[in-house]
């Protein structure tokens, strides 16, 4: 045999494959794994092997992202990044220090707050006018379902106590019907129309930000959750494409073409269109995301029963389904038909229902094929639907890291649902037990993509360290999957998402060397340190794309 380009050894490696074997040494030649065996290594290494020591730290295959937005993610990182603070206060004064920063900009932007800082979930456009008095603003929260927006973006908008709700958001008002400066849902369209384009280059520049970002945390693999025009970003297809071209593309990824709400079927040749488009190196945009509804903090999540008023007592609120069950049983089964894989957000027990309603539909239609349906976030789901995951063939999306008691949960969440259905969160054990499909993702920039911070909430259902608001107990502890299972899930679950099983996903020989190096065995540790690991060095095959300091 050649001698191998690149070999670790000395310390476990979780291949993830179908019986979660164990070896101690990865051979790697001309970026493929050529060997995976025990301690016996000497005969791999030549005068040019780089051997990699362990040293008792475990080497795993790359993680994937099944539902995360690295271009949006990397704008804000480049805007006014609210995401490390967390307080009403610590916003306004970071907001104040950008807006003396860049005397220039017309509008200023950013994003990253969250919604347990403002009393309701709602901060008002009287405070950002303190900071801001000059010069429209627009920031979204970290779950991009909302935006903070100053007076003078109001009166940019045209938006005043007159200005109807749209059909798909709600404005937040005051007492005479003012806006209040909160916008939710479709709402924030009446704003964020009127936002300067970014050019190519600016968002090209913020998806490589974003890259390396998602590499230092071990991430070589992502569907990107939105591939069009939506929200204060543009269209981050076209930057995929430079980036595929000039070789700075290196992950790999797979686009979801964003399905726009406001057409119907007419969009699918265009949907066909950008398929072909978008297709370039490690670049192909193979999905369509469909969001069926919003979040369960502004009521904009579509559930079954209508939403409680915090003392028990169901309100006339239901929610949102943002595509109406008529239309989206037409609209999955055509796409389907036309190969493309439906990734659909579902927050609401109705949301979820509806998705799994209309894979049914296409199953009916055009028989069981391969395109691995998924449905992201599955917040609430009805205990009737779990089984119907494993039925259909529908992936349950993970983003594990939500599924801990934290404020916003406490405060703008659990009131709100009353029981059964604050029980009904996030059920990862039931779905596992009912045999579905586990992938996983982040939805970063809404929250961390930090995989072992989601996993140890996986398998703790309490907040990873440096994460925690507040002493909370565990969330739904009978809903804990195992470390095993939520790293696979995060590997070999979302490679087989992105139908790249057979490529990555696992350590395995003659697939891609993709590949991380943990600073510990995780297992060999309590469960309660998971979320302390760190990834040290993050190879993508077999060539180094990010080294911690310490590594």
């Amino acid at each position: 045999m050649p001698y191998a380009d690149l070999v670790f050894t000395g310390g476990p490696v979780f291949t993830a494959d179908a019986v979660r074997s164990r070896a101690r040494t990865v051979a790697v030649k001309d970026g493929r794994i050529v060997a995976v065996t025990g301690d016996d290594f000497a005969h791999f290494v030549g005068p040019r092997t780089e051997l990699v020591d362990l040293r008792g730290r475990m080497l795993l295959p790359g993680f994937q992202d099944a539902h995360v937005h690295p271009v949006w993610g990397g704008l804000d990182m480049l805007r006014c990044d609210l995401a490390e603070y967390g307080t009403a206060d610590e916003y306004l004064e970071a907001i104040a220090g950008y807006v003396a920063a860049h005397p220039d900009d017309e509008w200023i932007l950013g994003g990253g707050w969250q919604m347990s800082a403002f009393p309701g979930g709602t901060p008002t456009a009287a405070a950002l006018d303190a900071v801001v008095p000059d010069r429209p603003a627009f920031f979204p929260n970290r779950d991009g379902h909302g935006a903070w927006v100053n007076s003078a973006a109001l009166r940019l908008a045209g938006i005043d106590k007159r200005t109807p709700d749209p059909a798909d958001g709600r404005i937040e008002r005051d007492a005479d019907g003012s806006p209040s400066g909160t916008l939710h849902e479709g709402a924030m369209g009446l704003v964020n129309r009127l936002l300067p384009e970014e050019p190519l280059e600016r968002l090209t520049e913020a998806l490589l930000v974003g890259q390396r970002y998602l590499h230092s945390f071990g991430i070589t693999a992502w569907q990107d959750a939105i591939v069009g025009s939506y929200g204060d970003a543009g269209d981050p297809g076209p930057a995929y494409l430079k980036a595929a071209a000039d070789g700075t593309l290196t992950a790999r990824v797979v686009g979801a073409i964003w399905w726009d709400r406001t057409k119907g079927l007419e969009q699918i040749p265009s949907l066909l269109d950008r398929r072909e488009r978008y297709r370039g190196g490690r670049f192909a945009a193979t999905s369509v995301k469909i969001m069926q509804d919003g979040v369960a903090e502004n009521f904009t999540a579509s559930m079954l029963e209508p939403y409680c008023d915090g003392h028990g007592h169901f309100t006339d609120n239901s929610g949102i389904s943002f595509v109406p069950p008529e239309v989206l049983n037409e609209a999955v089964p055509m796409l389907d038909a036309e190969g493309f894989q439906v990734h659909f957000h579902a927050i609401g027990d109705r949301a979820v229902r509806e998705c799994l309603d209309a894979v049914e539909h296409a199953i009916d239609r055009n028989g069981r094929g391969d395109n691995r349906h998924h449905i992201a976030h599955i917040q609430v789901v009805h205990p009737d639907d779990i089984g119907r995951f494993r039925e259909l063939g529908v992936a349950a999306n993970m983003q594990s890291l939500w599924a801990a008691l934290e404020p916003q949960m406490v405060d703008l969440t659990l009131p709100f649902l009353g029981e059964p259905r604050s029980a009904w969160q996030y059920p990862f054990g039931d779905l596992l037990r009912a045999g579905a499909v586990l992938a996983a993702g982040s939805d970063w920039s809404v929250s961390t993509p930090d995989p072992l911070a989601a996993i140890h909430v996986a398998v703790n259902r309490r907040s990873a360290p440096g994460h925690e608001e507040g002493e909370y107990d565990a969330f739904l502890p009978e809903q804990a999957i195992d470390l095993a299972t939520s790293l696979t899930a995060y590997t070999a679950g979302s490679a087989w998402v992105n139908h790249l099983e057979h490529t990555t996903g696992t350590i395995e020989a003659g697939k891609f060397a993709d590949l991380v190096v943990l600073d510990r065995d995780p297992f060999a540790r309590p469960a309660e340190e998971i979320g302390a690991t760190r990834v040290l060095q993050t190879f993508v095959e077999g060539d180094r794309v990010y080294a911690a300091p310490d590594a």
